[in-house]
């Protein structure tokens, strides 16, 4: 088990059944592989929500809007829109060459939503996060991966204006897995 995904759980413990994905299928549909780390976050939780604010998007999620790749191709679409129309502009790590953006979760409520930050020449493994406040220009960016902001976030390791109302004591965090709010 990845080191982070191994942290968080000692504070935050998983459901009692795990379902591993398909990985090589859902990295060919996307187009391009994922973190470890992720597919192990999503390995051992699933799809779901991490006290009932930060939304892991996972693939094949029977709701379209919890879903990895459909939100891959909503967001893509949502975003090249926004910065066509203006007045928001791009964050200024989208500007290196080969730059990108891939959402991973999303911020119940708000708009918000995680992305990795992606590169041409970057390995899975060093994307970094960019956080978008959703409903503003705001975009914040952590340069660690995306179990670890999560995990950094939930001890309040990491401060994030765009998640401002997380609880940092340990003996307050949750998960609830979307086979049991969607009904998977």
């Amino acid at each position: 088990m990845h080191p982070d995904v191994e942290q968080l759980t000692r504070i935050v413990p998983p459901p009692a059944d795990r379902r591993p994905r398909a990985w090589t299928d859902v990295e060919a549909r996307l187009g391009t592989a994922l973190p470890e780390d992720f597919k192990d976050l999503v390995d051992t939780y699933g799809g779901g929500v991490f006290d009932e604010t930060i939304w892991i998007l996972e693939p094949d999620c029977a709701d379209p809007d919890y879903d990895l790749l459909a939100m891959k191709e909503e967001r893509a679409e949502v975003l090249a829109r926004l910065w066509e129309i203006g007045p928001e502009p791009r964050p200024e790590q989208l500007e290196a060459d080969g730059a990108g953006l891939l959402p991973f979760a999303y911020i119940e409520g708000t708009g918000a939503y995680l992305y990795w930050f992606t590169g041409k020449d970057v390995r899975p493994e060093d994307w970094t996060v960019l956080a978008n406040a959703g409903r503003g220009p705001e975009w914040e960016y952590h340069p660690v991966p995306s179990t670890r902001f999560v995990l950094s976030v939930l001890t309040g390791e990491i401060h994030s204006d765009i998640l401002d109302n997380l609880p940092v004591d340990d003996e307050d965090h949750s998960f609830d897995p979307n086979d049991e709010i969607l009904g998977g």
